[in-house]
């Protein structure tokens, strides 16, 4: 073929049908459905979007404001690197605050407390005219403007300085008070936004995505109607809210929930009478606090960037990224490179130059659809009982939270989920993190603690002198036993438990002297099923018979179980084996020396 006909050539124009029959053919028996997935959204997702899928999505800059708040994206108004300063006294804050501001920096955040002075003030203030504020506080706003005006003046702050009064198990939210600060605020500095809807407390206890959006759009009622009580007007109420979201690792759907928030807030700004330009959703994010992890915490830098890069693709107007070592203590390299997450997507992706790149995807454009109307949904059931306080306090949203929450510590425990470095390819060579945080908490606030607690206590049962290795009995050449050794080694080593594999055996009596020599507890019989049939059974009979007191195991899942199990097979281990419990068992059943009854 020449290049003239190379360049006329036209590629058939296949319908989804011919598809789905070609699939099906591949899929040998199997629907096409069978592909499709579930999330904890309840959303199901197929393994194909076409032009059948094809919503409107209007236009950047135009109402439902799914594909962002202006028109030209971030050429119009990039989002603002906002990198949380931690510093203690107002020259450490003077000092990171220079460097962060010539590193890239666009926005002057903090998180701030009772701990926050005239001094600190005094720093912060020396920024108000070249950067816009990202601050986070727990002691309400009128202390903070004080002290921030002193240096800074009056109508000159930007950005955002707010909180969010409802928490999560909450008590009583006095409103009128609150509402009374934001009305006093905004004659103060008409520009800055004061009213805060923070998501990710419930982000960080397990919530989906439709929950999260339900919670944000039932809060923001709530300050909308506290403030229409004190006497504001519904666009200067409106106008002085930032919405906080925590953006999770399901990078497709992490994109279309911050899309699908802008829909349900200018409709619900749309029925309070708001006009059209002040509909505009302002989003503040943060990478997720509940998928890092404390082992193998470089890993963090993949999650991080996945969720900042979700972020951006979203939407947002500012973003923080956490650092890698965030829950042992931050380093001034871990903050640098947190920040140049941020830079990279900005400098070197470009995204900044593409206005709503993940715009006309039938894939995201129907998941933002069904999302909204989910979350509208939850809303609506959320006001049923009363709205987001009365929720709260009568624990009927926490409930429904914990019910995801358990879903996810499910698939997190058997391995459906994979937690990289943590429940899968966990690495035993590297030492226990200093530092660490408490883990014994009630709730889980971040989704691998329960397999951190079981390397801790591995680590802990080493250390008062107990051998935690767990013997592999590996029957046969190296082709027969190797593959469910492996699968062994990877499946116990999440909580910190070390396998030790024999030479390939052939007899009992080589079993036998690998049981004698390692004087550990537990064994585990590994080999291919044809080996197991042809002298699995005996093996297993005569080594349970010799040593009575050992716990010995099986790599695989025979259909004949309750012949093994006769034979002394304590349990199996599989694929579709609870890992966390079976390591749990494993742990408690060893014995400090001493402790013996």
């Amino acid at each position: 073929m020449g290049i003239g006909k190379l360049m006329d050539y036209q590629f058939n124009n296949y319908t989804v049908d011919e598809w789905r029959e070609k699939a099906e053919q591949a899929l040998k028996g199997k629907t096409v459905e069978s592909l499709c997935s579930s999330t904890y959204e309840e959303i199901v997702l197929k393994p194909l979007y076409s032009a059948d899928d094809k919503k409107n999505p209007g236009f950047a800059g135009k109402p439902d404001y799914r594909r962002g708040i202006y028109q030209n994206g971030y050429q119009e108004k990039p989002w603002r690197i906002a990198q949380k300063i931690v510093a203690i006294s107002p020259e450490e804050l003077r000092e990171k605050l220079k460097d962060a501001a010539a590193n890239g920096q666009t926005a002057i955040a903090l998180e701030v407390g009772p701990e926050f002075t005239a001094a600190h003030g005094e720093v912060i203030g020396h920024f108000a005219k070249s950067h816009p504020f990202a601050i986070k506080t727990t002691t309400g706003i009128d202390s903070v403007l004080e002290k921030l005006e002193k240096k800074a003046g009056q109508g000159v702050l930007s950005g955002y300085i707010a909180f969010d009064p409802i928490l999560l198990y909450e008590k009583e939210v006095n409103h009128e008070d609150w509402a009374e600060s934001i009305k006093t605020a905004a004659v103060r500095e008409p520009v800055l936004r004061t009213v805060m809807v923070d998501t990710g407390v419930y982000h960080v206890r397990g919530a989906n995505a439709v929950q999260e959006l339900a919670a944000a759009a039932a809060t923001g009622v709530s300050y909308i109607e506290s403030l229409l009580d004190a006497g504001m007007d519904i666009d200067d109420i409106v106008d002085k809210f930032v919405f906080n979201f925590q953006i999770g690792s399901e990078f497709f759907m992490e994109v279309a929930k911050l899309r699908a928030a802008r829909i349900i807030w200018d409709k619900i700004a749309e029925v309070y009478g708001a006009s059209e330009v002040k509909r505009k959703m302002v989003i503040a994010a943060e990478t997720s606090k509940f998928t890092l992890t404390l082992f193998d915490s470089h890993v963090n830098l993949l999650r991080t960037g996945n969720e900042a890069f979700a972020a951006v693709l979203g939407g947002v107007q500012y973003l923080h990224v956490d650092t890698y070592d965030s829950l042992t203590g931050a380093t001034p390299f871990s903050e640098r490179i947190a920040r140049n997450i941020q830079l990279i997507l900005k400098e070197e992706a470009h995204l900044d130059k593409v206005a709503d790149p993940a715009g006309g995807s039938w894939f995201i454009e129907e998941l933002t659809e069904q999302l909204a109307e989910k979350a509208w949904e939850l809303f609506c059931k959320i006001d049923h009982h009363g709205g987001m306080v009365a929720s709260l306090q009568s624990g009927w949203i926490q409930t429904e939270i914990e019910r995801t929450l358990n879903n996810r510590l499910i698939d997190s425990k058997n391995r459906k989920r994979s937690i990289i470095g943590t429940n899968v390819y966990a690495n035993l060579a590297e030492e226990t993190p200093k530092g660490m945080p408490v883990l014994n908490i009630p709730i889980p606030t971040r989704l691998s603690v329960p397999f951190e607690e079981l390397r801790i206590k591995a680590k802990e049962l080493e250390t008062a002198g107990v051998n935690t290795e767990f013997g592999l009995i590996c029957l046969g050449d190296i082709r027969d036993h190797k593959p469910r050794a492996d699968f062994v080694e990877g499946f116990l080593s999440p909580g910190g438990i070390r396998t030790v594999r024999s030479g390939a055996m052939f007899t009992v009596e080589d079993a036998l002297t690998f049981i004698e020599e390692k004087g550990i507890p537990n064994f585990c019989i590994c080999s291919s099923n044809e080996l197991y049939e042809e002298v699995g059974l005996e093996i297993a009979s005569q080594l349970k018979k010799k040593h009575p007191d050992i716990n010995l195991y099986l790599a695989g899942q025979p259909g004949n179980s309750q012949e093994w199990e006769a034979a002394g097979i304590h349990d199996f281990i599989h694929a579709k084996s609870n890992c966390y419990q079976f390591i749990n068992s494993i742990l408690n059943g060893l014995e400090v020396p001493g402790n013996a009854q």
